[in-house]
C-alpha cells in the first residue's frame, strides 16, 4: 500500500524510463493544475538521444506515463515522442 508523499520525498527518487532503462534524473519540478491535479513531473533528463529537447532544457513527463513509484525509484514508460519541453506544460 502506497502512502502519500511530499514533493521533498518525491524529488529524492531517481526517475527511470522503463522503455530503454535510462536514468532521467531526479525530479526538479511538478506541474499541477489549478484544481490540484498533478499534470506531470519535470526532470533534467537524458538529452543526447531525444530529438525534441535541446541542450540545457528540462524534460516534462506526463503523469499518465508514471507506472510505479517505488521506495528509491520512479518508473516512467516513455518513448521519445512522449517527451515534451517543460515550458510547454505550463
Amino acid at each position: 500500500m502506497m502512502n502519500d508523499l511530499t514533493f521533498c520525498e518525491l524529488r529524492e527518487k531517481e526517475v527511470v524510463n522503463t522503455i530503454d532503462g535510462k536514468k532521467l534524473g531526479r525530479i526538479i519540478d511538478m506541474v499541477i493544475s489549478c484544481t490540484g491535479e498533478v499534470i506531470g513531473l519535470v526532470v533534467p533528463g537524458e538529452r543526447r538521444s531525444l530529438r525534441v529537447v535541446a541542450s540545457g532544457e528540462s524534460l516534462f513527463i506526463p503523469w499518465k506515463c508514471i507506472t510505479k513509484i517505488g521506495e528509491d525509484t520512479i518508473l516512467a514508460q516513455l518513448t521519445s515522442n512522449k517527451f515534451a519541453d517543460a515550458d510547454e506544460a505550463k
